[in-house]
């Protein structure tokens, strides 16, 4: 039984989450260089299986692509052809970014991990994850 992984790609770093294997809770992982996602990727899937990757899906107010979408697409493709036996699903992350900065100053965090854009990169991918969770658990009614 494997965990989900969920993913914050930005051009330079790429927030990386995981759950449980019973995938119930979401926590953050690592924030790594967009470049080393994929090499990362390969060596945590040796120590634990992954079934799904949950790539955020950036969206304009108006519920336009972001511009970063391009780039999302060409790293799915990789994500793909690395891993053709994992699931990759889509999952909206609009206000990921002020809900991980607001978790931040709620928690009481000095202002200097609240400025690390690598901590929020982490808890915004925490937060694609635990979403897609969340919208995707099976009613107990």
């Amino acid at each position: 039984m494997g965990v989900l992984i969920g993913i914050d790609f930005g051009k330079k770093r790429t927030g990386l989450a995981h759950t449980d294997t019973e995938k119930i809770i979401a926590s953050g992982l690592t924030t790594v260089e967009t470049h080393n996602a994929l090499a990362f990727l390969i060596d945590y899937q040796k120590e634990i299986s992954i079934d799904k990757f949950v790539v955020g899906q950036p969206k304009q107010k108006d519920g336009n692509q972001s511009d970063v979408e391009v780039d999302i697409l060409l790293f799915i493709g990789q994500l793909r052809k690395t891993f053709p036996n994992v699931a990759v699903v889509r999952q909206d992350e609009r206000f990921t970014s002020k809900m991980s900065l607001n978790s931040l100053i709620q928690s009481g965090a000095k202002k200097k991990i609240r400025k690390d854009k690598a901590v929020l990169d982490k808890i915004s991918a925490t937060l694609i994850l635990q979403s897609y969770l969340t919208s995707n658990s099976k009613s107990a009614l």
